[in-house]
């Protein structure tokens, strides 16, 4: 397995955990509770395990992703910049996939206020696409 690929599949696993982790502490800054191992489970009807096995594999996917084509069409140096925007748009593509399930099969109830959802879920993508930018690094 080539140098890329082992950054790659490292910055998924990274990021994935630090969101995940930033995620889970939400409530303590007045966030609602957020769980996407649990809503992938209950929407799929599958166990958590399985719905914690499919949040890392999509993590390590969008990983790839970046390693491969969006950190070599964006010319800015700024690793910050370049990973901050990545996870914008892997939040923004995850709302729309989110939307398109949702219609699709049934969604979990969440809890709170849906634009303190948004926001608690923004700032983590953002952080994900961060990290995932940090560990790969400019490549």
């Amino acid at each position: 397995m080539n140098s890329k690929n082992k950054k790659s599949i490292l910055a998924g696993i990274i990021g994935t955990i630090i969101m995940t982790i930033i995620m889970m502490l939400a409530p303590t800054i007045g966030l609602p509770k957020m769980s996407p191992p649990e809503m992938l489970s209950t929407m799929l009807g599958v166990s958590i395990i399985v719905g914690w096995l499919l949040h890392f594999m999509i993590g390590v996917m969008f990983a790839f992703f970046y390693t491969y084509v969006y950190a070599n069409k964006w010319k800015n140096s700024n690793i910050y910049l370049k990973g901050g925007t990545f996870g914008i748009i892997v939040f923004v593509f995850a709302q729309i996939m989110m939307s398109i399930m949702g219609t699709i099969m049934p969604m979990p109830i969440m809890e709170g206020a849906m634009i303190l959802t948004v926001i608690g879920s923004l700032i983590g993508h953002i952080v994900y696409g961060i990290s995932v930018a940090k560990t790969v690094g400019n490549s």
